[in-house]
């Protein structure tokens, strides 16, 4: 028996039953990723500086709390309370971003000795390093010591320590010949011998204020400042 024939359906008709083109199926998913609200990269919104700085205290709570082999990137960002994509907007890789870290330390360090005064003021300079270290969280620390520690095996990130460090040491010693020059710096011991002597003293109680505290409150504080003065003054 002959049965009644159905129209065939155009090429294109079939095709669009079956499935879509691939530029078809791609751009459906485009507009769903629209409406979805996907999160977009780009440059975050805000302060470029005061988001920079953020990013750096959360990396150095990081690295205090979990070791510089325990940071990472999203890490980082989960601390921040950001996107682990407003990390790398600032800081291509985990090298860098510690790297930024210490040298965000050093600019503390070398803000110590940024005074501008004719006459020279070791006692100011001292103390104000004490004050600062004493309302520091014992996380600015912490992460000194890690940081120190990966040095040992990162040659390039050593070097790094070592040029700001010693920028550091010549600052101090400089300050320290111009107060030979005024005479309230002892001249019997070289300028640099003094810079370094004070560097060794305040890297001692850098590296026990996490674990000692106590040792540090105000009172004894003072008292360190008096001995150290006393240790550099003329005799």
């Amino acid at each position: 028996m002959i049965t009644a024939l159905q129209p065939l359906k155009s090429p294109n008709a079939m095709h669009d039953s079956k499935t879509d083109s691939p530029n078809a199926a791609k751009g459906r998913s485009s507009e769903k990723g629209k409406t979805t609200g996907q999160a977009k990269r780009g440059r975050p919104v805000g302060d470029r500086e005061t988001k920079r700085k953020e990013l750096l205290s959360a990396a150095i709570e990081v690295i205090a709390n979990e070791g510089y082999a325990g940071t990472s990137m999203r890490k980082v960002a989960k601390q921040a309370g950001h996107t682990t994509g407003a990390v790398t907007y600032y800081f291509a890789n985990k090298e860098e971003l510690v790297s930024a870290v210490a040298q965000d330390l050093f600019d503390h360090f070398d803000a110590t000795l940024d005074h501008k005064k004719e006459a020279v003021d070791v006692r100011g300079i001292i103390k104000e390093w004490l004050d600062w270290t004493g309302n520091e969280d014992s996380s600015t620390w912490l992460a000194v010591f890690q940081l120190l520690a990966h040095a040992r095996h990162e040659p390039a990130f050593a070097n790094v320590i070592k040029k700001r460090y010693s920028k550091f040491r010549k600052a101090l010693a400089r300050i320290l010949v111009k107060g030979q020059e005024q005479g309230v710096v002892r001249k019997d011991i070289k300028a640099e011998l003094l810079a370094d002597q004070l560097s060794a003293i305040s890297d001692g109680w850098l590296m026990m204020l996490p674990i000692e505290p106590e040792r540090f409150k105000p009172a004894k504080s003072k008292a360190l400042l008096e001995a150290v003065i006393t240790l550099i003054s003329p005799l």
